[in-house]
Parts: C-alpha cells; structure tokens; sequence
C-alpha cells in the first residue's frame, strides 16, 4: 500500500489529521525535501527519505518525475509506505499522475490523503474568487499557452530568475511592460509575500524559489481570438446587430476578400508594416464572417476551419510532427506536393491541372499550370524554344489580324500571354508581380510627366502624341535605375 499524502502549502496548521496519522506510523518518502512542513517532521521526530537526488542526477524534469515513480512502484510491491508531496497531492504534481498510473498497471494498492493546496493558499491571499473564471498554467510550458484576458491565470513553478524570464517573454508576446501582475511566494506561510508589479520587472525579483508563483489577473481593453469571433457574431446578431452586416452572403462578400487581401500584399510590398497588421486584421475578418454565416447556415464553424487546416500542416509536415529525418527546402517542396496530390485523389496530369482554382488571377493560373506540366516532363529545357514560342504566337495574332477574324485574335492573344507567362518563369520572375511593377511605373511616370507640363503651362489634354512622347522621354530618362 502507498499512503500518498499531501504536505500542505507550507504551514503544519494546513496539514489534516488523517495526513499526520499516516506520516507517523509509517516510512516515509518525500519527492524534495525543500518545503516548509518539513520542519515539523523534524519536530515531531519524524525521519524520511527525500528524493532531491535525483534531480541532481537527471536532465528533464519528465525524467525526475518518471524515475521517482519507478523507484516507489518497485518499493510498493512489497512495502507499504508514504510517499509526501507538496500541496495536494492531486493539484500540479505530476509524480502522483505518473505513480498513480504505474500502480494501477502493476496491481498496487494506493490512498491519496488530501491536503490544502497551495490554489486555496495563493486564492485566500489574493482574496479571488475562482468561480469568476480562473486557470492553472505551469510555467515550464509558458511558451504554448494562449491569452485568456477574462480570466485570471495563476503560473506555478517560477522557481529562479530564468524561468522567470521566460515567463516575462512569453506573456510581452500579448501584455505590455507597465501592465500589473502579482509576485507570489511562500502562499500559506509565515514567510508569505505578495507583490504588485510590472511585468518587466518580474524577472528581477531576487527571492525567486519553488514556493515562487505569478498571477495574472483579468485585463480589461484586450482582445482574444475568441474575443473577435464574437465581435462578428454580435454584428451578425438578428435581433441587435448591424444592418449591414446582417445582410452579407458568402456571394456579396466575395469581392471584400479579394479586396483586403489585395491591401495586405501592397503593405508588403511598401513595407509598412502598421498598415499590414491592420490589412492582416481586414482579411481575418472576412475569414470571420464567412466562418459565422457557415456556422448560421448549418454548414460548418471556425472551430471546424481551424481543425481542419490543422490537420492538413500535420499531414503535409512529417519531417516536422513526426520527425523521421532532415529535409532540405527541396525535398520538403516535393513532399508537399506528392501528400497533397495522395490527399486529394490526384492521379494523373490532368487531375492536378484541373484542381487548380479558376479564380487565381489569370496570369498566376498559367504559371501554376505550367509549373504542373513540367512536373510530368511536359515543358521545353532550353529557353530558346519559349523564345521561339512567344514569337510564333506573335506572328499568328498578326495574321489573325490580317484576316480580320476578330475570335481568332482573341484566341491567339491568349496563346501569346501564355507563352509570355512561360518566359517569365525561366527567368524565375512572378509575371504578376512583375506586370504590377510595370503599372507601377507607368503611374509614376505620367505623375512625372504631368508635372513637367505644369511646370510648362501646358496641358496633357491639349498635346499631340509625339509631343507627349517627348515628355514621357524626359520623365523615364529621370527615373534611377
């Protein structure tokens, strides 16, 4: 039988009854003898055995906790002793989830004897109530946690200077330097401290130690991911939302997600950056508003997106979720592509070709496609023949011309942009990027020709072309290169 009993948050007066018994008729193991109440185990003349050592001896705390376990299981199959923890035995204390684990594997009998944790020493100094929303968070997985600005979180384990910092990093990721939180330490006892401060200066408190914890109250004027989604709802809301947003469909906003992520690719491609946080915020609301009339509809909600694209970056990322080997960007390009076309049932050329989306900007969807043809070996290696291509093409649209078949110029214009398409992907150019460069250009340009004519009392309107000619000379011979 193992007695496992919890020491309390550090004063014997939050030791129970049943939990003395048991310390005094039986041996007794404790997971560290760094803790208040082992004081009075001296006192009352108890001896024990501490597992302090192997924190010395092992790397990962994963390995502390585990080896513990073990050692206990194997003294528990004959034995019956106690084994003391700090707090409550059931709250933060990953030894007793293991060893409870491993007895129920191995047949032996254990008793959990419960305790005050250290929760309802640190709730009762704070004088908080957890009902109002309140969660547990461990400091050495900080880094995977997320906001939850409507309720307060309670950090453990901020046992030195170090984890500390790295507290501090992880929680600059969504508060500020000057927002408040609350230095915890020795919760429950003589030696209790609680201190308001700002959050860049927790990682300069001295009296950092394992009784040391952070409490991040609830912040007001913050906003969540979650936060977001309900904005949207609220304006979505039948009875008090806002009127026009209650009349958006998928089909009327259609043209708003292109729109904003068109915004977003132009504050690229300034770099300004204020403006693509805000652009970025513009098309996760149009996610947002698809997501909730989806969800209105019957069809699917942003739990459902979220879950979804999630699956698909595990699936597509072996060498980084399973981690079977290193890739180069190469080989993780062609893996891509092979458990894309797996996940999607695509079998041959064609098949690839066609689910290629109709609604890419049209030059865009030709480089895609000739990208997928030259996967299957359909695709010239030498770029004199795309040379030769694209002067053929041209040479047809003239003799369309000369025939007067207007569909035929149509046709053969088309032709000539796909084969300009495939020249600008030997030359490893964007063809989209770079006939927006040239629109670009243009703009500036005439901007500058417009104001070489104010600057000669002439008006655009008012000149022949080979004048106009003579001016859009004089502006591109300005233009640095």
């Amino acid at each position: 039988m193992i007695h496992i009993v919890g020491l309390g948050p550090g004063h014997n007066d939050a030791l129970t009854l049943g939990a003395v018994k048991a310390l005094k008729n039986n041996a007794v193991f404790l997971r560290t003898e760094k803790h208040p109440t082992v004081s009075f185990l001296v006192e009352e003349g108890i001896s024990y055995e501490a597992f302090d050592f192997v924190y010395e001896k092992a790397e990962t705390f994963d390995e502390v906790y585990s080896t513990i376990a073990d050692l206990l299981c194997t003294k528990g199959e004959k034995e019956t002793f106690v084994y003391g923890v700090p707090g409550h035995p059931l709250v933060a204390e990953k030894s007793v989830l293991l060893l409870i684990e491993k007895c129920k594997e191995k047949g032996i009998p254990y008793k959990i004897h419960p305790a005050v944790s250290f929760v309802d020493a640190v709730l009762e100094a704070l004088e908080v109530d957890p009902i109002s929303g309140f969660r547990i968070v461990d400091a050495l997985g900080i880094e995977e946690e997320v906001p939850d600005y409507h309720k307060g979180t309670l950090i453990t384990q901020v046992f030195s200077p170090y984890i500390a910092s790295r507290v501090k990093i992880a929680l600059n990721a969504y508060l500020n330097d000057e927002d408040e939180i609350i230095y915890i330490r020795a919760a429950g006892t003589e030696e209790e401290v609680i201190r308001r401060i700002p959050l860049y200066e927790l990682d300069r408190q001295r009296d950092a130690d394992d009784l040391t914890s952070v409490y991040v109250p609830p912040m007001e004027g913050k906003y969540s991911f979650y936060d977001f989604m309900n904005i949207v709802k609220k304006l979505r809301d039948k009875d008090n939302g806002c009127p026009w947003d209650k009349e958006q469909t998928h089909e009327s906003l259609k043209p708003y997600l292109i729109e904003e992520s068109y915004e977003a690719l132009e504050a690229i491609d300034l770099e300004d950056f204020d403006a693509l946080r805000e652009e970025l915020g513009d098309v996760m609301l149009q996610v947002l508003l698809h997501s909730v009339i989806s969800e209105e509809e019957g069809e699917f909600n942003v739990h459902e997106v979220v879950k979804v694209v999630s699956e698909k970056m595990i699936y597509r990322h072996p060498h980084v979720f399973e981690k079977d080997k290193d890739m180069t960007s190469d080989e993780v390009l062609i893996q891509w592509e092979a458990l894309k076309k797996k996940e999607k049932g695509e079998e041959t050329l064609s098949d690839s070709l066609r689910a290629i989306s109709k609604y890419y900007p049209g030059l865009s969807r030709a480089e895609k496609i000739q990208k997928k043809a030259r996967k299957y070996g359909f695709d010239w290696d030498d770029i004199k023949d795309v040379f030769l291509k694209v002067e053929e093409e041209l040479l047809e649209i003239r003799q369309a011309l000369k025939d007067q078949d207007e569909r035929h110029v149509k046709k053969e214009l088309g032709d000539l942009l796909f084969a300009v398409v495939n020249l600008a992907r030997f030359l490893q150019a964007d063809p989209e990027i770079a006939i927006n460069e040239t629109s670009d250009k243009f703009i500036r340009r005439i901007t500058r020709m417009e104001e070489l004519l104010e600057a000669d009392q002439r008006a655009f309107q008012d000149l022949q072309l080979k004048e106009l000619d003579e001016y859009w000379e004089k502006a591109k011979k300005e233009e640095k290169f």
